[in-house]
């Protein structure tokens, strides 16, 4: 009979064993996580482009060329995607109402939960204009 009380004790302490090594675990691959994502301080688009440019040696004249030319590069691209975007909504709604056509409704409201967490979820990882 003791030893069945032992056995007992023995199997407790193990599974609180068990469950101490998890949480230190999990503890640990929060850590892990943070450290190899977070290492390096975020920078903001323009502190790596001085970076970039601060690598190549440029002159200082060539450094304004370079910034002129990516600024008037930036500003046609963001022109083109003002431009494309009625066009991209009107292609994307043409794409839900096909779509709700062939979902079951359960389907349907599935599909629009997952593709807006997606979408939330890209957003958040787009630089700020």
């Amino acid at each position: 009979m003791e030893n069945n009380g032992r056995r007992r004790w023995g199997i407790r302490a193990a599974a609180a064993a068990l469950f101490l090594l998890g949480c230190l675990a999990g503890a640990l691959s929060v850590n892990i996580y943070r450290a190899y994502f977070l290492r390096f301080p975020r920078e903001t688009r323009g502190e790596r482009f001085e970076q970039i440019l601060d690598g190549l040696n440029l002159t200082a004249e060539q450094r304004a060329q370079v910034k002129k030319i990516i600024t008037d590069s930036r500003s046609q691209i963001m022109e083109i995607r003002r431009q494309s975007e009625p066009r991209y909504k009107e292609i994307r709604q043409q794409t839900d109402e096909k779509l709700q056509a062939v979902f079951t409704s359960q389907q349907w409201q599935q599909w629009q939960l997952m593709t807006r967490d997606i979408r939330e979820r890209n957003r958040s990882f787009r630089p700020r204009r």
